[in-house]
């Protein structure tokens, strides 16, 4: 079994939040702190720095866009963010009030492209700030993480209708309903296979569904664990958080599992992201950052 060194870096109040996280094109991490309507940036070794947004907004997912600045939703705000890697912040309210904004990514197009949870659409903005947002055809399907596929769309789970979704860029969409009932998918990313690779929360399983919407499911050794994200590692495995199981754990493109505690009791794991470093790194909810790399299993902790 694979063993792995876990650094922590404590970088907000354990309040705070630290939710999703990305390598910005600055090569620093930045991360959503979504109780206190912050975003933060990182880079190891140097004190952590932070961004006031909205106290209220909820910055939630955050991406690297295609324009040089970070990109990020506020759910509560019904309103997508973009910062400068200076901390320039600047607001585009979205048309409809009550949509709920969560996933996001870069599209093909280079545009960003995101979820309307609370009112059943995809969204997508220019960098000029321009907004076109297109239905699903479910209600209450409640759409959740967005990442952009091998094939030139983009492809999202929908948490309640129990289902991993698919938009062209001209907004045409394709459901594909999972084989297990209930499952209630959230995190999503293409894999190092030509796949789209998610996690299902609720049923405690990683999926697998190639472009033409054939759909494999790996159970975990921890069902109740409730992974919640996804990513690809640059060891060719998907790196998962376990938000039940105080865990992080890779996949193999062959389904072989493997998972890792984390040292922090009941840290919350939430996103997880390749850093700038070579290793994985995952936002704590309890105010920690921490990185995870193929090591010999030794646990430091700053901050």
């Amino acid at each position: 079994m694979t063993t792995v060194s876990i650094r922590e870096y404590v970088v907000a109040g354990p309040d705070d939040g630290p939710y999703a996280l990305t390598t910005g094109p600055d090569g620093a991490l930045w991360f959503t702190l979504v109780h206190s309507g912050r975003i933060g940036r990182l880079v190891p070794g140097e004190e952590p720095v932070s961004h006031p947004v909205d106290p209220a907004g909820q910055p939630t997912i955050i991406v690297a866009g295609p324009d040089g600045a970070l990109w990020f939703t506020e759910t509560a705000a019904d309103r997508i963010g973009r910062i400068t890697t200076d901390g320039v912040v600047t607001g585009f309210p979205l048309p409809n009030a009550g949509s709920g904004p969560f996933g996001l990514a870069t599209g093909p197009d280079g545009a960003l492209w995101f979820t309307e949870s609370t009112a059943d659409r995809i969204g997508r903005i220019g960098t000029d700030g321009r907004v076109d947002e297109f239905p699903l055809p479910t209600t209450g399907g409640y759409p959740s993480v967005i990442v952009a596929g091998p094939d030139e769309a983009l492809w999202f789970t929908l948490n309640q209708a129990n289902a991993i979704g698919r938009i062209d860029p001209a907004g045409a969409v394709g459901l594909h309903p999972l084989p297990t009932a209930g499952a209630a998918p959230v995190g999503i990313t293409a894999g190092p296979d030509g796949a789209l690779w998610f996690v299902e929360i609720a049923a405690g399983q990683v999926g697998r569904i190639t472009p033409d919407g054939v759909i494999t499911e790996f159970p975990l050794p921890d069902r109740a664990a409730r992974p919640h994200a996804i990513t690809a590692g640059p060891d060719g495995a998907l790196w998962f958080t376990e938000w039940g199981g105080n865990r992080v754990g890779s996949v193999a493109p062959d389904g072989i599992i493997e998972v890792h505690d984390l040292p922090r009791p009941r840290c919350e794991p939430h996103g997880i992201t390749a850093g700038p470093d070579g290793a994985l790194w995952t936002a704590l909810e309890v105010g920690v950052l921490a990185r995870v790399a193929a090591g010999h299993g030794r646990v430091d902790r700053t901050g």
